[in-house]
């Protein structure tokens, strides 16, 4: 695996993963405004083709992770941890002191992913994302990476 800045002419392929992977998914236009931010976007390949991707926002020492995805078909193959990993590896370069970010309740993956990387909940927003049933809770999460 590698890793490199997300460009607009990864747009296309990263879209495609993001309509695959959620049901809820970000639209083309606010991959197209990261691109163009001083956000961190970066894009996972393998052999030339991206399976992923992630969007990390930088600010006052702090991190928060916006988006992190894996092609669907590739998932469940600890690709997700490695880009995590990569994501907070940045954080921590960038002069980061605390990670931050939030997820479905029901996505019981990325919160073992996450746990299992060190993330703690620290709070829940009550019906923040929208679902077939309606509403549901967004679990907030919190890295330390300074001592």
């Amino acid at each position: 695996m590698s890793f490199r800045p997300m460009l607009s002419t990864d747009l296309d392929a990263v879209y495609a993963i993001e309509l695959a992977a959620y049901e809820f998914p970000w639209s083309k236009s606010i991959f197209e405004q990261t691109v163009t931010s001083n956000k961190y976007a970066v894009v996972m390949e393998d052999a030339q083709r991206i399976v992923g991707y992630g969007v990390v926002s930088f600010v006052v020492g702090e991190a928060e992770l916006l988006n992190l995805c894996i092609d669907p078909s590739l998932q469940g193959k600890g690709r997700g941890a490695e880009l995590l990993e990569h994501l907070v590896d940045k954080a921590i370069d960038s002069g980061n002191k605390d990670m931050y970010l939030e997820v479905r309740e029901s996505n019981l993956a990325a919160l073992h992913i996450y746990e299992k990387c060190g993330f703690n909940e620290i709070g829940r927003r009550k019906n923040y994302y929208p679902s077939k049933a309606g509403r549901e809770d967004a679990v907030l999460m919190a890295l330390p990476l300074a001592l």
